[in-house]
């Protein structure tokens, strides 16, 4: 029978109103008894549980993130793993592991959006697609990093956090899922694999300040100046209006920080679509990147914060531009790695 680890974080899956020392729901429920509400899932896979930590998904950190890419690294000799996560960050943490780990293995991530005490809960029907996906032979050929949730399998590449509450709120915007799960089994929609460019072996470092910037109706550069003034800042992700643009006055900060070589990489706050260096004037995308700005290509602003942390403290070969900029020459859409 295959083998899967099962890395548990936490999240909604896990929550309940148990704990009499907090207000709402709170992760209470532990991994193994996640496993045992879900007798289906032997059916599938011998099943090894190792907690990770006990949070919400809004709680997760670099530590903890860590903790599941070295909890990957260290799963053995399994045929997959799946990880268990809150909602909030589940798409930041797929990405992570995507991008640095060194397994050919598929790594699953799942969670819920109704937690384990509520009626119609969607934690055990996502955790048994989960390790469905993690032991069905094509992606146990292909490895990568998915988050498998409301019948659908996308990958980490691209998916995202869609709505607040829905349980189909996990999407791939201008991609679509890997696969879907029908009566039939799992349907391929597009090759399994790993859609990001990897950066092997890369660690979050907590001590790395990338801040994101976003920019909207009337904003000013004080959030940058600020930053920049008390040297508490290692490089900024800026999610911009439409193509990637920001107010003339954002736009002047930025270009302070990149003269001070402090990496700044654009993005869009829009939903679907990629960057480009269109408009000019000031806080066109086109003026930031003359200036030095790094394109972000349709990463959405959250990944390519964790993509800029890693690649600042990805060794000391290169200075942190250039760093930044050779982890995201790669970036575009569909079709290439990223």
């Amino acid at each position: 029978m295959a083998r899967v680890r099962i890395l548990t974080t936490g999240g909604t899956i896990a929550s309940t109103a148990d704990n009499a020392d907090e207000t709402g729901k709170t992760p209470t429920v532990t991994g193994e008894d996640l496993v045992d509400a879900v007798p289906e899932l032997a059916d599938h896979a011998a099943l090894s549980v190792e907690p990770i930590c006990q949070r919400s998904g809004f709680q997760m950190d670099a530590e903890n993130a860590t903790g599941i890419v070295d909890g990957v690294e260290a799963a053995g000799d399994v045929d997959g793993v799946v990880v268990t996560h809150g909602t909030d960050t589940m798409a930041e943490s797929a990405y992570y592991v995507d991008v640095v780990s060194e397994r050919d293995l598929p790594v699953v991530f799942t969670g819920a959006q109704r937690p384990f005490d509520q009626l119609g809960t969607d934690g055990p029907s996502n955790l048994e697609l989960a390790v469905r996906t993690a032991v069905d032979e094509r992606f146990c050929d292909a490895g990568g990093s998915y988050l498998a949730f409301n019948d659908a399998v996308h990958a980490a590449r691209w998916v995202v956090k869609s709505h607040t509450s829905k349980l189909e709120t996990f999407s791939s915007p201008g991609a679509g899922p890997v696969a879907q799960r029908t009566p039939a089994g799992l349907r391929l929609l597009r090759e399994p694999g790993r859609y990001s460019s990897p950066i092997p072996g890369a660690r979050l470092d907590p001590d790395v300040r990338v801040e994101i910037v976003t920019n909207a109706l009337g904003v000013d550069g004080r959030q940058v100046e600020r930053a920049l003034s008390a040297d508490a800042v290692d490089g900024f992700v800026v999610a911009g209006t439409g193509l990637g643009n920001t107010t003339g006055e954002l736009g002047s900060a930025l270009e302070a920080a990149l003269s001070a070589d402090v990496p700044v990489v654009l993005t869009s706050r829009c939903y679907e679509g990629e960057t480009a260096g269109l408009y000019g004037g000031p806080g066109g995308g086109e003026t930031l990147r003359a200036a030095g700005a790094i394109g972000g290509g349709d990463l959405p602003p959250w990944k390519a914060r964790v993509r800029t942390v890693l690649a600042i403290a990805d060794g000391e070969s290169a200075s942190a531009i250039e760093r930044v900029r050779a982890a995201f020459d790669d970036v575009d859409s569909l079709g290439r790695s990223t």
